[in-house]
């Protein structure tokens, strides 16, 4: 992992537990497999504990660690350095993509609460006039009663989204092409066409893993079939966004949108999301910031005990299952 994220990861309390369970150096934090202190630990190493920043453990990496069995990742997608020859190799490995799945549904929830209550043109109008005024009258139509919110993405995510969505008077739609009608009303949500869904939801919440099949999944065509008003929130992939309809969009003032993420990453200073009073834009900080870290380090060395122990996994990866997941 980065060096610099391993004390913000693994508090005083996960340490102790890592080093009740296995012989380890805690100042060996190693982002390049290369570097002689690096060869030196791949030699004896069994089990690598992993987070962002692990560089690809391939062919190379694999023959200098003769004894690696299993990979721990503290944190969520393994596809960045989980490679086939680690497969092929038997390794078993696992992931803390669901503990790194919580505070992104918290975040898009409190988005989707607040899209239907139109905070953010309360806040700007409010802003603007600085006195009092009808609100009531002003408000018209906003509210969380009896709203639609469409999931695009039964993920782990889109899954938990639903879950803590259920205490709401509000209908659920779901588009995920893995998911029947029986399944989605399992989860609370009624199965429709990603067509339909923009159609019909007041909010759209985007939760699809990035994939070639969900490359613009939220094309032109889908946002112009959202009605006026109606927010987008993507906690996802920028890559799922038609970047430049959406812009256009959310210039023209017809839609709104939170957005976790964006293509680029980073947009241009001049991008107008940052100054658009419609737009709610923050710095990909859904998943785990600060405190939340700890949770994936403690899921991780949870576990290291399950394997200590002689147990399988209770969050394990596996290979069949990667090429459909985030």
């Amino acid at each position: 992992m980065h060096p610099a994220l391993a004390p913000h990861l693994i508090d005083s309390r996960t340490l102790a537990r890592l080093t009740g369970l296995a012989r380890l150096d805690p100042a060996v934090v190693i982002d390049d497999f290369g570097t002689r202190e690096a060869l030196a630990a791949l030699a004896e190493v069994e089990v690598i504990v992993s987070s962002w920043g692990c560089p690809p453990i391939d062919r190379t990496v694999l023959a200098a660690a003769p004894r690696l069995r299993a990979v721990l990742h503290a944190a969520g997608s393994v596809k960045h350095h989980i490679t086939d020859a680690c497969w092929e190799c038997g390794i078993q490995v696992t992931s803390a993509a669901w503990a790194n799945a919580l505070p992104v549904a918290e975040y898009t929830v409190a988005a989707i609460l607040f899209a239907n209550k139109q905070v953010l043109r309360f806040s700007a109008e409010y802003r603007r006039r600085r006195a009092p005024r009808d609100w009531q009258a002003a408000g018209s139509g906003v509210g969380n009663y009896r709203r639609t919110v469409g999931i695009v993405g039964a993920s782990r995510i889109g899954r938990r989204v639903m879950e803590l969505l259920q205490p709401y008077d509000l209908e659920l739609l779901l588009y995920d092409p893995y998911v029947d009608a029986e399944e989605a009303a399992a989860l609370g949500a009624r199965a429709v066409a990603l067509g339909e869904l923009c159609a019909l939801s007041d909010v759209v919440s985007v939760h699809a893993p990035e994939l070639p099949a969900t490359h613009r999944i939220i094309s032109r065509r889908m946002l112009a079939l959202m009605p006026d008003g109606a927010t987008l929130v993507n906690t996802s992939r920028g890559s799922l966004i038609d970047q430049d309809a959406l812009t256009e969009e959310l210039v023209a003032g017809r839609l709104s949108a939170v957005l976790d993420v964006t293509t680029p990453d980073v947009m241009p200073a001049d991008s107008p999301l940052y100054d658009l009073p419609n737009v709610l834009l923050t710095p990909h900080i859904a998943g785990s910031l600060g405190g939340e870290l700890h949770r994936m380090a403690a899921a991780a060395v949870d576990e290291l005990a399950r394997y200590t122990a002689g147990r399988p996994f209770a969050h394990p990866v596996l290979p069949q299952d990667i090429h459909h997941t985030a």
